[in-house]
């Protein structure tokens, strides 16, 4: 049951790229600031990876590829070529193998977009964040809005698949500057947006200044839930309904790698700080995870051939919790043959209780999160698991 389980997910890999130019304020990423990076170094050592973990899943049929991090589009795009050889000389690849690339939409950046493209790239993902210049400030991005266009523009004519960020119940965001915001980003859109509600994170400079109470005007609960269902209403007004609790799409226009993560596949990663899950046999399902600083990772990947810092199996009862806190994320649910075959069965008068208050559907052995339920997911994951 278990080696068979990821399949429903399928399976995908995840490169680390840790560098950033600037930390934005908000980030709690593994993100580093560095002068200079060895890239022929890095390359070496994401080629070893990808060599050692193609030892343990050989065989199986790759379908995405995601360079995440940080700031992947300050790669050298001769490193991502070369990380894209090796990964389709040591895997089996879909015939549609998904490869994103974040993005930071800066010209400098931009000016590579092609060579990514040559290099095996065929989908970016670009940090814009903000359409006004105040907010790009304040959020300490290093790009203006007229320069954010101005790549997107770029790589919508060399990408057929290009997605934004933007992030709302920013500092001063009214509901009405939300809605005039969120129509140009709409306009521009191509077929995928990821609209996030900004969380203070302990641990970044706006979780410092927020502690010490000097993180001014941001919106209160109620106008950020507005802003939420006001997200909603646009979105799926546009033809781009929220496929995932913070993910617009078209249809077939969805991250593939990401539902990878939302439907609980295997997923492999490498690079500083990343983590993993991979079924191997024997052992079941492990959950894996590197070295979270740079250099320790590139020194451990050097001398002993492996940046890991942990694997581990995955009891049972935590695949299933895993599994149903990621599938209530998306539009379609929880299958929940699925996650009895994992060892949870949420009772019928929990389910029935959720269901009265409307905060989840339940049919067709399928369970739901409503548009109302998505709001307080948290509160609905707690009922499930207390049992």
């Amino acid at each position: 049951m278990t080696a068979a389980d990821w399949e429903a997910g399928g399976f995908g890999l995840y490169i680390h790229w840790p560098f950033c130019a600037a930390k934005c304020p908000y980030c709690d990423f593994n993100s580093h600031v560095t002068a200079r990076v060895d890239h022929a170094r890095w390359r070496d050592a994401y080629l070893s990876e990808i060599d050692r973990s193609a030892d343990l899943t050989g065989g199986r049929v790759l379908r995405t590829v995601f360079f995440g991090g940080g700031t992947p589009s300050l790669m050298d795009p001769a490193v991502v070529a070369e990380i894209m050889a090796r990964v389709r000389s040591r895997w089996p690849v879909a015939n549609d193998l998904e490869v994103t690339l974040e993005a930071n939409p800066t010209s400098v950046e931009a000016a590579k977009f092609r060579a990514f493209r040559d290099a095996g790239i065929n989908r970016v993902s670009m940090g814009i964040q903000a359409l006004n210049d105040d907010d790009l400030r304040r959020l300490g991005r290093m790009h203006s809005s007229a320069e954010a266009i101005a790549a997107f523009d770029v790589a919508r004519s060399i990408f057929n698949r290009v997605s934004f960020d933007l992030i709302y119940a920013r500092q001063g965001q009214t509901l009405d500057s939300w809605r005039d915001e969120l129509s140009r980003a709409l306009a521009l859109a191509v077929d995928h947006l990821s609209l996030y509600q900004l969380t203070i994170e302990p641990g970044t400079a706006f979780g410092d200044r927020h502690a010490r109470g000097t993180l001014r005007d941001l919106p209160g609960d109620d106008s950020a839930a507005d802003m939420f269902d006001l997200t909603q209403d646009l979105c799926a007004a546009q033809g781009m309904p929220a496929y995932e609790v913070s993910n617009h799409a078209r249809d077939g226009a969805e991250s593939r790698h990401n539902l990878i993560y939302w439907r609980y596949g295997d997923y492999l990663g490498i690079g500083p700080g990343a983590h993993g899950r991979v079924t191997q046999q024997p052992g079941g399902r492990m959950a894996t995870e590197t070295h979270r600083q740079p250099g320790a990772w590139l020194a451990s990947v050097e001398r002993n051939g492996n940046g890991s810092s942990l694997t581990e199996p995955l009891p049972l009862p935590d695949q299933a919790a895993e599994y149903l806190m990621m599938s209530l994320r998306l539009d379609e649910g929880t299958d929940l043959t699925r996650l009895h075959a994992l060892g949870l069965t949420p009772a019928r008068d929990t389910l029935s209780h959720l269901a009265d208050l409307g905060l989840i559907t339940a049919a067709d052995d399928r369970l739901r999160t409503t548009l109302q339920g998505r709001r307080v997911l948290n509160a609905i994951l707690r009922e499930l698991l207390a049992e």
